[in-house]
């Protein structure tokens, strides 16, 4: 169904003049329909609406809400009530039921006094045999770094089903900090300004990022599928802490932990279950898992684990065979595995042709070229050249770089691949949180066991921010030196799509001009096809 969203964005409290209201405005003294609307959890016949109304004095604080199958409400399918109060920050979550499979649907929401908010746009999940599906995929949006232009660009596309948001829908970090002041793109500011760590801080940040015309406008326009990554809650979390958590003097990590959660479900039209799985048709089914916070074992710390150890060889060699292959390490805990991997063999078992898993962080395995350690080596002081050359000398006896993501966890990642593998999945993975943009055929014991399509960042900085060479010479580095990565672009924020038909995925990176100022232009495109029955890349 083609839209006239000039209609859906007729009477929406914030818009593109948003840009021109003073934030602590907007954040701070906001009444009424706040943040706009959304809508989120796609069933066949069902999906959550949102919105924030704040009620002023004296002003009733009970919503109606309606469903209806046009943007004049001419023909309302479903309608209902809900209670906006403080304890839940004035958002409010009803779940629309009694739909059809596969339509569009429009909806909006009435106060006391007859107010509507700006009229909304979703979707249900078909249901049944399907020609194509696709998929916007965004991660790692961090709103002082600049505009948010992926989701400008993918809001004014005719061809997306569904959104699905891969973690780090905002940043913890203070003001300045993350970007420095210098690197803060003008106007793009972020509240409150020290690190957020209590619920009001977490909600004040929500509040802020959600204040963007075009994360409103996305919101507005399509339903989405979101899990947390780390900065939801503090850089590299797991169950037990996180790496930018100090308990002496920002509290208990259960705490903050806790807070992070709930203000993330408050804010986002989102499950309250932690993990879940949704069939697309008979299509796909997509699993959305949780890799941080209920479960994950803590990061390993290579540094730490050398030193005062002289023989280097060895070192490397009892770190590598002993703590990094360790099967009690997981990303998911045992119960999630156990479910994933019964989701897998259920999923074929009905004849679903396609598998995919949208999870947070590079499954794919990466290790550090010579020509990448030359490049991080030169012009750093010595101490910082001594680490790379470490690295390095790690990575060629097989030890990786980086232990946030799978390759911390091989294990755990072996688990996964021979589930896919044992059920005949067609596996597409997709991944957030590296900023850049990569294509892994992920194998397992020499077989391929699924593909991988990692996507870039919508604002922060992939590598080169921090390498010095030109980013062809910098992908070029990775993918000769890494057998199971086959493409990769370490420049340009964006965001991918995931196309499903019945005999293909094929995934589209989608590269912007600029963030620094407010822009629809793409830099380029870059497109990979699995065929079904393979988990190998072709041209798309």
């Amino acid at each position: 169904m083609l839209v006239d969203r000039r209609l859906l964005l007729k009477g929406a409290t914030l818009g593109l003049g948003a840009l021109a209201i003073p934030a602590w405005a907007q954040v701070l003294t906001a009444r009424g329909f706040s943040h706009g609307v959304a809508s989120g959890e796609p069933g066949q016949d069902r999906v959550m609406l949102w919105t924030r109304y704040v009620p002023g004095a004296g002003q009733p604080s009970r919503l109606r809400w309606e469903v209806a199958q046009d943007p004049d409400f001419a023909t309302v399918i479903v309608r209902g009530e809900a209670e906006t109060s403080p304890e839940r920050d004035w958002c409010v979550k009803p779940v629309a039921e009694g739909l059809a499979p596969g339509g569009w649907y429009f909806y909006r929401f009435i106060d006391g006094n007859g107010v509507a908010s700006p009229i909304g746009r979703t979707r249900t999940l078909p249901d049944g045999p399907i020609d194509r599906f696709k998929i916007g995929v965004f991660s790692c949006s961090n709103l002082p770094f600049g505009y948010f232009n992926a989701y400008a660009h993918a809001a004014q596309r005719q061809d997306i089903d569904l959104v699905l948001h891969l973690g780090d829908y905002l940043y913890e970090y203070s003001r300045g900090s993350y970007p420095t002041a210098e690197q803060t793109v003008a106007g793009r500011l972020i509240f409150p300004e020290n690190e957020i760590v209590a619920l009001a801080d977490y909600r004040l940040r929500y509040a802020t990022y959600r204040s963007d015309p075009d994360l409103q406008r996305l919101h507005q326009l399509f339903p989405m599928i979101m899990m947390w990554d780390d900065h939801e809650s503090a850089n590299d979390s797991w169950e037990g802490g996180a790496q930018n958590h100090q308990s002496a003097t920002e509290g208990e990590w259960p705490v903050r932990k806790a807070a992070a959660m709930q203000a993330c479900r408050e804010w986002l039209p989102v499950s309250e279950e932690s993990w879940k799985s949704y069939r697309i048709g008979q299509l796909a089914d997509l699993f959305r898992p949780e890799t941080r916070l209920t479960a994950r074992s803590r990061q390993l710390n290579f540094s730490n684990f050398m030193q005062g150890r002289t023989d280097v060889a060895q070192a490397i060699a009892e770190f590598r065979d002993g703590p990094l292959h360790s099967e009690q390490r997981t990303m998911l805990g045992m119960e999630q595995e156990a479910w994933l991997a019964e989701g897998l063999r259920r999923s074929v078992a009905d004849k679903v042709p396609w598998q995919v898993l949208g999870q947070q962080t590079i499954m794919g395995s990466v290790f550090l070229p010579p020509e990448i350690a030359a490049m991080r080596s030169e012009g750093v002081a010595p101490e910082i050249r001594g680490q790379v050359e470490l690295a390095f000398t790690a990575s060629q006896a097989g030890v990786p770089g980086n232990y946030d993501m799978w390759d911390g966890y091989p294990a755990a990642r072996s688990r996964l691949l021979k589930s896919s593998l044992e059920a005949d999945s067609n596996l597409i993975v997709l991944s957030g949180d590296s900023h850049n943009a990569w294509a892994f055929e992920l194998e397992q014991d020499g077989t391929a066991a699924g593909a991988e399509f990692a996507g870039h960042s919508v604002t922060s900085p992939g590598q080169e921010r921090t390498m010095r060479a030109e980013p062809e010479l910098v992908a070029r580095a990775w993918v000769g030196h890494n057998p199971q990565l086959k493409w990769a672009k370490t420049s340009h924020r964006g965001y991918l799509t995931l196309e499903l038909t019945p005999e293909r995925a094929t995934g589209e990176w989608n590269f912007l001009e600029t963030i620094t100022q407010p822009s629809l232009g793409l830099a380029s495109r870059h497109a990979m096809s699995v065929r079904r029955g393979t988990n190998r890349f072709e041209a798309a």
